[in-house]
């Protein structure tokens, strides 16, 4: 599974920052040019951006990486169609990883998927 890596940009010029800065000051407007079509973006995306914007504008460099929702383990095993008790047997043995906070497991769904993918693929291959 790839893994995304953080990307670091480091902060713009102390004229480029004015100017943003600038123009974060008129405007609570989000708009953006993708490929030559305009986006407006939506309130969660927009708020990001900004918050990314200001930073730059602040002179600040700036790192942008994902967060990954967790599962806990009931919502696990409604993802998997399992139930509680086997979706904790799963994570007590190490089929699928599982992550504590405190002492509530976590679980990434997409270490759920991959654990139905990897058993739909064994289901389908020919016993020797």
């Amino acid at each position: 599974m790839a893994q995304i890596k953080p990307r670091a940009t480091e902060a713009l010029s102390e004229a480029d920052a004015a100017r943003l800065r600038r123009a974060l000051e008129d405007s609570a407007d989000v708009t953006v040019f993708v490929n030559g079509t305009t986006v407006r973006l939506p309130e969660q995306a927009a708020g990001a951006v900004v918050d990314l914007l200001e930073r730059f504008a602040r002179g600040e460099a700036v790192v942008v990486t994902s967060a990954e929702k967790l599962l806990n383990t009931s919502q696990a095993a409604e993802a998997a169609g399992v139930s509680l008790t086997y979706m904790r047997r799963l994570t007590d043995n190490g089929t699928i990883p599982v992550q504590y906070r405190g002492t509530h497991r976590r679980i990434r769904l997409t270490d759920v998927q991959a654990w139905l993918e990897q058993r739909a693929s064994a289901s389908n291959e020919p016993a020797e």
